[in-house]
């Protein structure tokens, strides 16, 4: 987090210079409001994650699954194309469709259930955020001085490195076998 946090800072430090060079006042103040305003929304989206993370986690309701990773999970939920016999298999899915429909019908979620799964969407931080990245482009426009590619610029500038850093932090674990 504090490498993300080293590289958000640079980057606006050198936004600043070439903004004022290159527009002047106008850019100066759309790119600093757009480039702020979305690195507070990442920031909050990332915090308020990992909070729910470190939450299910301590709670044990994250628990490591099986072996296989997320895509065959997806295309096979039940592991019906496993190495087995075809009895087996369809002993299996007559049992896994059972199992679904029963689910389906105990599965009705409350008001609570709701509210705890999407914590991370409700967190004060990220709507906070949000609501200043609302205000900042209504004071721009409003004042007249919202230049569109220059906050444009500035609201993807954040993205494009946070994704770019995780990605080589990714690659770094990746090749160190980690």
């Amino acid at each position: 987090m504090r490498r993300i946090l080293t590289w958000l800072i640079g980057i606006d430090m050198v936004l600043m210079i070439a903004s004022f060079i290159l527009g002047g006042k106008v850019w100066l103040i759309n790119t600093q409001i757009g480039y702020l305003s979305a690195a507070l929304v990442l920031g909050a989206s990332m915090f308020s994650y990992s909070q729910m993370v470190y939450g299910r986690v301590a709670d044990g309701t994250a628990v490591p699954g099986d072996e296989r990773d997320i895509l065959d999970k997806m295309e096979d939920p039940y592991d019906l194309y496993a190495e087995e016999s075809p009895v087996e298999v369809t002993q299996q899915l007559k049992e896994a469709i059972k199992e679904e429909k029963q689910r389906m019908k105990q599965n009705r979620r409350s008001a609570y259930q709701i509210l705890k799964d999407s914590r991370a969407s409700l967190s004060l931080l990220r709507l906070g955020a949000y609501l200043l990245l609302f205000v900042g482009f209504f004071y721009l426009s409003k004042s007249q001085m919202l230049h569109i590619p220059s906050y444009l610029f500035a609201l993807t500038l954040p993205i494009v490195l946070i994704i770019g850093l995780l990605l080589t932090k990714k690659g770094a674990h990746d090749e160190a076998g980690i």
